[in-house]
């Protein structure tokens, strides 16, 4: 089993003026897969919140994988991308090519996505939109990779990959 943490970036989330329902939907995708929820917060629109946040789970060498959760558009208080860009050690763009060509899928709007992923020790960080529908297809997209990923990033084997 894997350490999940779950950051939600939102400024009306973090308000309370704002129902987290990407959370949930991204949970409920990895939990069958062999991921269990370690960490969960809500956050403001902050590069340094942000950044302060992922490096703070990342080195705590509890979580194996954070999933980021809204910021990636192109408003100017979407920086998720960035904070996540300043704490990376190194980039995994292939998956961030294969969630956005699995939304395309559903929206052209998907290629308007910023989200990065990447690797900051033994934690692997991946950025997904806020919206609950893109969220949970955007961990779909990668359900049959992550298993591997995680093997190979921490060096423990899970018993059997769900099949695809």
């Amino acid at each position: 089993m894997f350490n999940l943490a779950i950051l939600t970036c939102s400024d009306m989330g973090a308000n309370g003026q704002r129902e987290d329902s990407s959370a949930p939907e991204i949970e409920k995708v990895l939990m069958p897969i062999g991921f269990n929820l370690t960490h969960y917060e809500i956050v403001e629109d902050s590069l340094t919140v942000i950044m302060n946040k992922l490096i703070e789970w990342s080195d705590s060498k509890e979580v194996n994988l954070i999933v980021t959760t809204g910021g990636t558009g192109m408003g100017p208080r979407d920086v998720t991308p960035e904070a996540t860009r300043n704490v990376l050690d190194r980039f995994t763009p292939g998956l961030d090519e294969v969630i956005r060509q699995n939304g395309m899928k559903a929206t052209p709007f998907a290629a308007l996505s910023r989200g990065v992923s990447g690797i900051r020790g033994n934690c692997l960080i991946i950025n997904v939109p806020g919206s609950p529908k893109a969220a949970r297809e955007s961990i779909n997209a990668l359900l049959y990779i992550l298993p591997h990923a995680m093997e190979t990033l921490t060096e423990w084997k899970v018993e059997e990959h769900p099949q695809g």
